[in-house]
């Protein structure tokens, strides 16, 4: 394990790693639910074929970043992707299952050769630091409130756009105590404090089940009583849809592919982007100068799970902000995206139980990793540059606001530009920004 994650070098351990990797994938365990939910009713799609391969192409990807680039940044389906695939794509759109796939696989194909020619890791070196910064705080927002809408502390309200959920609710209620046993665990330092709070919570949410307090029995009845039998078992283990591609629909009408093809690239790439920023800014592996080292090898991770995926018939893999859980667990190396990967292999066999956990039991944990991320904010110049101020301010506000990680850095880079132009300094901008502006200049074209 030393010589090949070089354990001692990062200040870590095995027991750190491997409860580091554990937290990630608990984090994150719910794509293996939300994804078949997601692609399983598109015609030609069935959930257990999705989990199958949702399972299978997180665990490659995932072990894949453990091995090319010795980050603790685990892999899946992305979110939004996997909804743009299933609702737009195939619904709005009314693409088939076939069409979509075909478009993840082109898109992956297109990564792996950027990745070749460096082009997604200059990106990552290059963009500028207080961009850097607001990356990582907005992220820490995004999380903070996807974790407070999946517990329904945060709700919809046709007056005011959201508002305070149920306080008297038991989800709200142990999702914010869950927080608190946490911030108690961490002031202790109590190893994997996270992961420990992850699991207390869920035993509170048993505990109050049993004494009566009012709860949605559907998500119950596999807390109290998993049910892990053969049957169970076995319908996990359907074939995923392998490869289901249909090139002739590319022949047919090449333009509508391609902007398919192309906002799958867009969100994509800026997703990952923005997620290893965030990540690796808080598990302190960026440089001083600002550049990511084995920021290819990352990126080529998340190419290669992106082919994987759509050859076993699931949306783009990318990686997850959700690493950032284990990254706040001790996470420093590719160890801990082994283990997760590892969970994901496990996950096919016991997915009965690991689909038990509620997501009010991992909310506490988001909303941690929500301030430690957030924490990046303190290294923001706002004094400084007025492009880089107004930059980062915007990628910091976009995200959770906007709900996109890649809309956040689409503001943030696209308003540094033209205030650099503008303020008579464009010979501070590299050849990189100049290419992503673009990007971002015709994906907003196809929006107008």
């Amino acid at each position: 394990m030393e010589k090949l994650f070089k354990l001692k070098e990062n200040g870590t351990t095995v027991k750190q790693e491997i409860i580091a990797g554990i937290t990630t994938f608990l984090a994150m365990a719910y794509i293996l639910a939300v994804n078949p939910g997601y692609l399983g009713g598109i015609p030609g799609a069935t959930p257990a074929a999705i989990f199958m391969a949702t399972a299978i192409s997180a665990a490659i990807a995932t072990i894949c970043m453990a091995f090319f680039a010795n980050y603790p940044v685990a892999l899946a389906s992305g979110m939004g992707l996997n909804a743009f695939f299933a609702f737009t794509v195939c619904g709005a759109m009314g693409y088939s299952y076939e069409v979509a796939l075909t478009a993840v696989f082109v898109e992956g194909i297109i990564f792996i050769v950027l990745s070749l020619f460096k082009f997604r890791e200059a990106l990552v070196n290059k963009i500028p630091q207080n961009l850097k910064f607001g990356i990582t705080a907005g992220i820490g927002l995004f999380i903070t409130i996807i974790a407070l809408l999946n517990s329904k502390v945060i709700v919809a309200s046709p007056a005011t756009t959201v508002a305070l959920g149920d306080i008297s609710s038991a989800p709200v209620i142990l999702s914010i105590v869950g927080l608190l046993i946490i911030g108690v665990l961490e002031y202790k330092k109590v190893p994997g404090g996270i992961l420990i709070g992850i699991l207390a919570t869920w035993v509170l949410g048993i505990v109050v089940q049993l004494i009566g307090w009012a709860f949605d029995a559907r998500i119950f009845d596999t807390v109290l009583f998993p049910t892990l039998t053969m049957e169970s078992i076995k319908g996990n283990f359907a074939a995923p849809a392998l490869f289901k591609f249909d090139f002739g629909f590319v022949m047919k009408d090449f333009a509508a592919f391609a902007i398919v093809v192309f906002t799958f690239l867009y969100t994509d790439i800026f997703d990952t982007v923005g997620t290893l920023i965030g990540v690796t800014q808080k598990a302190g592996l960026i440089k001083e100068d600002g550049s990511l080292p084995n920021a290819g090898g990352a990126l080529m991770a998340d190419a290669v799970g992106t082919v994987v995926g759509a050859c076993l018939g699931t949306s783009t893999v990318t990686s997850y902000v959700e690493s950032s859980a284990g990254v706040a667990a001790g996470g420093k190396t590719g160890l801990t995206a082994l283990t997760t990967g590892i969970m994901f292999i496990i996950a096919i066999i016991f997915a009965p139980v690991f689909l038990a956990i509620p997501s009010f039991a991992t909310t506490p944990a988001m909303l941690y990793v929500g301030i430690l991320m957030l924490s990046a904010i303190k290294n923001m110049n706002f004094e400084g540059d007025i492009a880089d101020v107004i930059g980062g301010f915007l990628a910091v506000i976009m995200m959770p606001f906007a709900y996109s990680i890649a809309t956040g850095i689409m503001f943030g880079i696209v308003s540094w530009v033209i205030l650099k132009v503008v303020t008579g300094k464009a010979k501070d901008i590299s050849l990189i920004m100049w290419i992503s502006f673009i990007l971002f200049a015709l994906y907003i074209a196809t929006l107008v």
